[in-house]
């Protein structure tokens, strides 16, 4: 084994994984399986991301039992450099990536913080965030979003949703743009809270993600449950 097949047995491995481990995908091949074709793609000479130390860093980064918010994106960033493997998160110089700085922006209108100077978002996952891509590797390009989304990925992540809203006792789900609405019928809405809005990037977030409101909504609604809110 090696890449990403690799990063799947280690991870399994770990104590990391504990809670995420028991879900079906990681027992039955079908992780095993998307992971297999993300290496075909670095075989075949294209540059793949998030590198394969990080590709399950969200889920390392957020215990299943720790689970409180579910923020979804669509794939890592395909821009060089930029996944680590967290959804919307960046490490690395500035610029920071374009949907990054609108989701800075609505956060500054919503709870009146000022701007991060970093746009790591590893504490958000600490504190029980899980920054979840619908596909967890993607082929680097300006061009080439999406590009792994037919590998398998779907039905990983599928599959964490819908763990995440069986089991969990309560928890809010951040579903940004089309792809991650689509989603919306694996989550249990009579126990968890949907937020829904338009995509912070550059191309939608004038369109209904500006002045929607998702972190102070997600926070009101987690202390009326008896839950410590985040700290955004």
């Amino acid at each position: 084994m090696s890449g990403y097949e690799a990063a799947l047995a280690a991870f399994l491995s770990s104590p990391a994984s504990q809670g995420w481990r028991d879900l079906a995908v990681f027992a039955d091949g079908t992780a095993a399986r998307a992971c297999a074709a993300a290496d075909v793609e670095r075989a075949a000479g294209h540059v793949v991301a998030p590198a394969p130390d990080k590709v399950f860093a969200a889920l390392a980064a957020t215990p299943f039992d720790a689970v409180r918010v579910v923020i979804l994106g669509q794939d890592p960033y395909p821009t060089p450099g930029h996944a680590n493997g967290l959804a919307f998160s960046y490490v690395g110089p500035t610029p920071l990536p374009r949907s990054l700085v609108n989701i800075r922006r609505e956060l500054k209108d919503d709870l009146g913080l000022a701007a991060a100077a970093t746009g790591d978002l590893t504490r958000w996952a600490v504190q029980g965030v899980l920054l979840l891509n619908t596909a967890l590797t993607v082929r680097e390009g300006a061009a080439k979003a999406g590009s792994h989304l037919a590998l398998g990925w779907g039905r990983v992540t599928d599959a964490i949703i819908a763990a995440v809203s069986g089991k969990r006792p309560h928890a809010v789900f951040v579903l940004w743009g089309k792809p991650a609405q689509a989603k919306r019928a694996l989550i249990e809405e009579t126990r968890h809270l949907v937020i829904a809005s338009a995509h912070p990037s550059p191309l939608s977030a004038r369109r209904g993600f500006f002045g929607s409101r998702p972190f102070s909504m997600a926070n009101e609604w987690l202390a009326a449950r008896g839950e410590k809110p985040i700290d955004w």
